[in-house]
């Protein structure tokens, strides 16, 4: 499959985010990435239940909703219902990694599993049959604009080796420090959804930044 490119808000204009999203609408990203942060979990805060919901009004693209926060089973069925189409939560939050994501997909959104820089990805193999796609955190989460973690790539090849031996319907997804200078480096490194969002933002063209990382072009 092509690579997907999901937009990630946590860099957009907040003072200006339907304007935002409806330029993301009309670009060639395929996803809308959202980033909840809880200032528990990590050491900022973001969206909320509301801002999701309005959001979701005005999207044109599927909502990737990323949980960075303590408990996410509390809230799974609210972000539901505030518009997530593909819930992801850090492996690091759960107790009961299974039912989390059973759950999640029992309500009808797609399932994400989410791992720190220093987390290895050999956990999350007995996941691996019931989730639609991994997030590689490439960064320390909780901040945009940080720069990439260059050992993620040997996390992403040792993961895209254990999914493909294993034959699962797993997506690769990677966030943090993404740009057009290792956009394409990260897509045959196995990766199949890339997030970016300091590197569109804050750009002078966003919509053509979004074109060179769909085509992998420096």
């Amino acid at each position: 499959m092509k690579h997907l490119i999901s937009t990630s808000l946590l860099n957009a204009d907040f003072g200006n985010l339907e304007r935002d999203v409806l330029m993301v609408n009309k670009t060639a990203a395929d996803w809308i990435h959202l980033d909840i942060m809880d200032g528990v979990f990590v050491p900022n805060i973001s969206f909320g239940f509301p801002i999701v919901e309005h959001i979701k009004k005005v999207a044109g693209k599927p909502l990737d909703v990323h949980l960075m926060i303590v408990d996410p089973d509390r809230y799974l069925s609210r972000f539901h219902e505030s518009g997530a189409d593909i819930l992801t939560v850090q492996y690091e939050a759960c107790i009961h990694l299974h039912r989390t994501v059973t759950e999640i997909k029992t309500l009808g959104m797609k399932a994400g599993v989410a791992i720190n820089p220093h987390t290895p990805v050999s956990l999350i193999k007995n996941t691996l049959p019931y989730i639609d796609m991994v997030l590689i955190m490439t960064v320390n989460p909780g901040f945009g604009g940080q720069t990439f973690i260059m050992e993620s790539y040997n996390k992403i090849q040792e993961l895209r080796k254990m999914i493909d031996k294993g034959g699962y319907n797993v997506l690769i997804q990677v966030d943090g420090g993404v740009d057009t200078t290792n956009a394409a480096r990260l897509v045959e490194s196995g990766v199949n959804v890339l997030v970016a969002g300091n590197s569109i933002f804050s750009s002078k063209d966003p919509v053509e930044t979004i074109v060179k990382l769909k085509n992998l072009i420096h």
